[in-house]
Formats: C-alpha cells, structure tokens, sequence
C-alpha cells in the first residue's frame, strides 16, 4: 500500500513538473544513460535481478521517453518505454533512486479514412495524415500481392480501418490495421486482420510477405513471449520479448530468414549476440550464442537457414538456450505470430468467425465509399457513431468480433 501510494504521488506530480521529451539515440545503453546523468548504478543497474537487468537491455533506439527534474536539474523521474505496454520507471523518494516496471498507460482509438489516389498510396496517405507510419503499415500489406505501380490508376479508391494507441494525449507506437481496401482496375482488394493476428485475403488465404524458419531445430520453447504480466509472488511486472529455445550447448542457429547482419557482439545482459535486418521493416535477434560462426560478421548478408552462431548461455543466462527476438518497424512482436512453412489458408473450423468479421469490415467500408465521402478520420470506440451522414449516427459494429 505504501508503495502504490508513492507511486500514486509521483505519477500525479508528473502532470505539475515540467516534463522534457527526448529520444533514445543509436548506441546508448542504459548504462550509459545512467552515467550520463549521474545516476547511481549500483541502486539502479547493479543491485537489480537478473530480469530486471535484461529487460535494461530492450530499450529501442529512437523511442521517445521523457523525464522531469528538480530545481537542481538531477532528474526527478524518468519514463523509457520497453515497448507499448510497459515501460521503465526511475523515480527519487527522500534522496533515493528506485527502480521499476510498470504499465503504459494509454488509450486505444479505432481510426478510419478513405481517399482517393491522385499519385501513390504512400505518398497519399503520407499527404492526408502525416503518419509516415500509417503510409508504411497500408503498402506493406499489399507489396507482395499488388504491383500499385502497374494497375493502380489516379481516382482509385483507398480505405484503411486501424487502432492507434494514444499516450497524454499523442500517437504513442505503431498502428495495427485491422483492415485495408484498395481499388485497382475496377476491382476492390481487401486485406483483414483475423482473431490469430494474421492477415488474410478475401478469399481468406493469408498475406504474409516475411516467413521465418525455426532458428534452431529439435529445440524445446522454455519460454514464450509477453509484453506485460504481474509476477504475483515478486510482485512486479516482467516482460519477455521474445521466445526461447532451449537446446544442447553448441547447438546450431539458423537465420531466420534473408537478410544483413546489422549487428554482432557482446552485449551484459544479451551476451553473444547477432541481430539481422531483413526487408519490410523486420529485425531479427539471438541471443547468448556460445559463439559465432566463422566468416560471419556486421555487413555480411545471409540467407535463411544459413547457420550464424551457436546456442550457448553467456550474458545473463541459467542456461543454454537461445532467446530469439523479432521486431518490425522498432516493435517487439511474438515470433510465434510469424514463424510458419507455408502459407496458411482459413480452416473450416474458423471459416464462419472469419466470414462475420469481413462481413463487418466490408460493411463499413462499403458505406463510407457510398456516401463518396473524400476524406475522414474519425474515432470508433464502443457504442460511439462510427461514420457521419447527413447528420445519421451508423453505429460501430467492429467491436463486436471479440
């Protein structure tokens, strides 16, 4: 109680301090960011568990995480995101530092808006928004089935339905589309988030641009991927950004997939570890490698399957595994979502869930198009209007699939 209450203290006394907003640079740990600001390591690093330790080693470059100080200029409070869920928490009580995670707090809108085409749908979208974001996540999802560049002419219809998280008040981590039309040629094209989290066609057969293969065969998943659970006997929140594989020491790692060593080290917490870029925004990571393999090395482009390193336990580990991280476009994502062989088809166990959800979506989008609106974004939380005609209220039925 007396720890919520602190915590309850601080967070409100955030909104009367003067906040600064800063961005995490490329190659600052933090480490170094306690050592820039002369915080205290031992409290703050050293003297935390092992999890605690590792989870130091998650933060992105480029996320925003704000801070506020005292009339000294020490730092009162420091919020770094980990990812869009939880985030690192330093705070000052009586002279002391502390140490903490806890949840983001945020607000999640339903967006939607349909536009015509006057050059190209990122180009478009980039002019209509400003989300650079928004631009990437509607292309992406269609590169890989539709040549824009070929059938796409000035005039066509584009529609995309998302969710954005909100944080004080501002767009806070990447958008999730739940889904996209786009006219070409006179026919309409439709892209559908599903209750798996994977992307189908309206025939419902997946639209998957990036498929991994298992990092390292015959090895057991020891643990999963999570973004935010309460431990309930430490009484605090842990994250786990990826999956790992538990396996014999030496054991061989394949890359996942095609793609350009971006990075390969040593790092405290992660150990030996190698992180591969490949294309559509995703970011490959393995960690506590016993060793590399020989010849690889930053810059060196590999191919999927290839074998890069070898499963060890260095850094802070308890034991050989392999912890195998996936991010697209600077998010943490469960690789489990992605890793697969071949593309997925619509079962008929799960046609009828799915055929209602893409009713619903088609439905909206439809009478948007109907009503030849230009342009509109508006928000659809639950029991809210969710498109404006003429003064009618079209209730959001999106909702509803969960």
């Amino acid at each position: 109680m007396i720890r919520f209450f602190i915590f309850l203290f601080l967070v409100t006394s955030l909104f009367g301090a003067r906040v600064e907003t800063f961005r995490w640079s490329n190659g600052e740990t933090y480490l170094s960011f306690l050592e820039k600001n002369n915080l205290p390591l031992k409290t703050l690093y050293y003297n935390l568990d092992e999890d605690e330790r590792q989870l130091s080693e998650e933060i992105l470059t480029g996320v925003n995480f704000k801070i506020t100080r005292d009339k000294d200029e020490t730092i009162a409070q420091a919020f770094i995101p980990l990812n869009d869920e939880l985030q690192i928490h330093i705070y000052k009580f009586n002279n002391e530092y502390f140490f903490e995670t806890i949840p983001i707090i945020s607000e999640t809108k339903t967006e939607a808006f349909i536009i015509k085409i006057e050059n190209s749908p990122y180009l478009d979208i980039l002019r209509e928004t400003g989300s650079k974001k928004l631009a990437k996540i509607f292309v992406s999802g269609f590169q890989n089935s539709l040549n824009f560049k070929r059938d796409l002419r000035k005039g066509d219809t584009l529609a995309m339905i998302y969710e954005q998280k909100y944080r004080l008040g501002k767009p806070f981590s990447m958008p999730t589309l739940k889904a996209s039309m786009i006219e070409m040629n006179g026919k309409r094209n439709y892209i559908y988030l599903n209750s798996d989290e994977r992307y189908y066609n309206q025939e419902g057969s997946q639209v998957q641009g990036f498929l991994l293969a298992k990092p390292v065969n015959n090895a057991r998943i020891s643990s999963t991927f999570t973004k935010r659970r309460f431990h309930p006997i430490l009484k605090k929140y842990r994250a786990h950004l990826g999956v790992d594989f538990a396996a014999g020491r030496g054991s061989p790692i394949q890359a996942a997939g095609d793609g350009r060593v971006i990075f390969l080290g040593t790092t405290r917490g992660y150990g030996n570890l190698t992180k591969i870029q490949h294309s559509d925004g995703y970011i490959t990571l393995y960690a506590h490698q016993n060793s590399f393999r020989k010849g690889v090395k930053k810059g060196s482009a590999v191919k999927k399957g290839q074998v890069i390193g070898y499963v060890g336990s260095t850094g802070l580990s308890t034991g050989p595994h392999l912890h195998f991280g996936l991010y697209k476009d600077g998010e943490a994502i469960d690789p489990l979502r992605v890793v697969q062989v071949a593309t997925k088809k619509i079962s008929a166990k799960e046609k009828n869930a799915f055929l209602k959800l893409k009713s619903n979506y088609d439905e909206s989008i439809n009478l948007h198009i109907t009503n030849e609106t230009k342009y509109i974004r508006i928000s659809m939380p639950d029991n809210v209007c969710y498109f404006f005609n003429g003064g009618d209220c079209v209730q959001n039925k999106l909702n509803s699939n969960s």
